[in-house]
């Protein structure tokens, strides 16, 4: 077991999922604040106006807001070096084109970068986590927009000058890749996407109804790549001491089979999902497997324009970021068995376990995956910035809560981490997710939990938000403390 000197352990949360008081302080309302739970079986739904008496999960969270001192303690005791926040946009600008930025807002993530460095924590900072303002979406149709750019870039300089001298290590989109999709819910919650038609819809709607037109989420996407270098470059010229990143959902994909289709089929789906925007990013251009695929989709690429591309050449990024929590197989078969996932499923593989929401569990697939980015991408250091377990924890009447599963789960993945290190990688850091127990993105539960930290909140917004301690916690403390050497 070798993990380096000075490797930054951690933890990784999303501000939309944590923090609650979504109109406090001038903050305005933001993407996830329009959207209602759901639950493995039933989607999500999006509502243009906030409805009376239903319930948003993102409204209060866990109210990190009010109980960030109390949670960064927590995160210390574990011996966390890093935390990975986001800033939700409209804190800053709550419509996200104001003139001036919200004093309030910026004030608040101030003192939670305080109360960090106070126990020797780094903030790592993610400036657009599924966090765009509503306005942008019903007024410029999100990045569609060209204009949108420049509403990000006036964001992320606010935020790079703010916060230059208290935050070194910065993402610019989480999970950047979903918008390859064609997913509704990654391509408004990632890109503050989605078609006037769906736009003009009075009622709410879930998101299987929603629609996808490819031509302008791949505009949208395009806008997104350029306002991420732009934003690597303004930050550079702010402070050059600055590490900014970008931030990839990895899922690896294994073909099902080794007849030719099925590795083919593999090869594209694979180039599509998890090497495009990071060849954009890292490389600093658009690879010729990726302009001839939209060619044939028939994707008018007049989107791209020649500033663009000097652009993404100067806007390099400074490491790779990635989630990590499943694999999944492809088949050119169309009636292979199917199984669920991070953002997209895929088909089932028969050699590996899955959780109760379907997620495939494969720590050698980690280790897999941190050897082919490092190979791919010789010279940058690489981070895992997501990786965790969802489950159902139970909470014994003297507060404990057992969950041998997590551990097992972090176990094995820390274990992958390790050899990969060992084999040459240049692993540098690891945020679990999420530290403490937060809403899922995907279907608004707290039911689903993920901490070493248990919440009392239910999916009704039932719960006193109570911090309890799971086993995990001390399992984690230990791992921090001895560098890895105890898993």
């Amino acid at each position: 077991m070798s993990f380096p000197e000075g490797f930054l352990w951690g933890g990784a949360l999303a501000a939309n999922q944590c923090e609650g008081a979504y109109l406090e302080d001038g903050k305005g309302l933001c993407v996830p604040d329009m959207i209602l739970g759901g639950d493995q079986n039933t989607p999500r739904t999006i509502c243009k106006i906030i409805q009376e008496g239903k319930f948003y999960p993102s409204h209060e969270a866990i109210d990190f807001y009010h109980h960030y001192k109390e949670d960064i303690k927590l995160f210390s005791e574990m011996g966390f070096k890093i935390l990975r926040l986001s800033i939700n946009w409209g804190r800053i600008y709550p419509h996200g084109d104001d003139l001036e930025p919200n004093e309030a807002g910026l004030q608040f993530y101030e003192n939670v970068f305080d109360e960090c460095l106070k126990y020797g924590i780094q903030p790592m900072v993610t400036l657009s986590h599924y966090e765009m303002p509503w306005h942008l979406v019903e007024k410029y149709q999100g990045f569609y927009s060209r204009e949108v750019i420049d509403f990000f870039i006036k964001y992320a300089k606010t935020c790079f000058q703010r916060y230059q001298h208290k935050v070194k290590y910065w993402l610019t989109f989480n999970e950047i890749n979903a918008g390859t999709m064609g997913d509704p819910l990654a391509s408004l919650m990632g890109l503050g996407y989605m078609t006037k038609e769906d736009l003009q819809r009075e009622q709410p709607c879930s998101f299987d109804e929603l629609k996808d037109n490819p031509q302008q989420r791949y505009t949208a996407l395009h806008h997104q790549l350029v306002a991420s270098a732009l934003a690597v470059i303004e930050g550079h010229r702010i402070n050059k001491n600055l590490m900014i990143g970008n931030m990839i959902s990895h899922i690896t994909w294994y073909p099902h089979t080794c007849h030719p289709q099925d590795i083919l089929a593999w090869q594209q789906k694979d180039a599509l999902f998890n090497d495009f925007c990071a060849d954009v990013q890292i490389r600093g251009e658009y690879p010729n497997y990726m302009i001839a695929y939209l060619k044939n989709h028939q994707i008018d690429l007049s989107y791209i324009l020649e500033t663009d591309l000097d652009i993404l050449k100067k806007g390099t990024i400074d490491f790779y970021t990635m989630s990590y929590y499943i694999s999944n197989c492809v088949s050119a078969d169309p009636h292979a068995e199917h199984i669920g996932g991070n953002l997209v499923g895929g088909v089932k593989n028969p050699y590996l376990k899955a959780s109760e929401w379907g997620w495939q569990i494969d720590p050698l697939g980690l280790k897999y995956t941190l050897k082919a980015v490092a190979s791919r991408y010789p010279h940058i250091p690489i981070m895992i910035v997501e990786n965790g377990f969802g489950a159902v924890d139970k909470i014994e009447k003297d507060g404990s809560i057992h969950d041998d599963y997590r551990i097992e789960y972090f176990r094995a993945h820390i274990q992958a981490m390790s050899e990969a290190i060992d084999e040459g990688v240049p692993l540098i850091g690891y945020t679990s997710w999420g530290p403490i127990d937060i809403v899922s993105a995907g279907t608004g539960q707290f039911y689903k939990r993920y901490g070493f930290i248990y919440v009392d909140r239910n999916d009704d917004g039932t719960g006193d938000l109570s911090r309890y301690k799971k086993d995990s916690f001390t399992w984690y403390k230990k791992v921090i403390e001895t560098n890895g050497e105890e898993i």
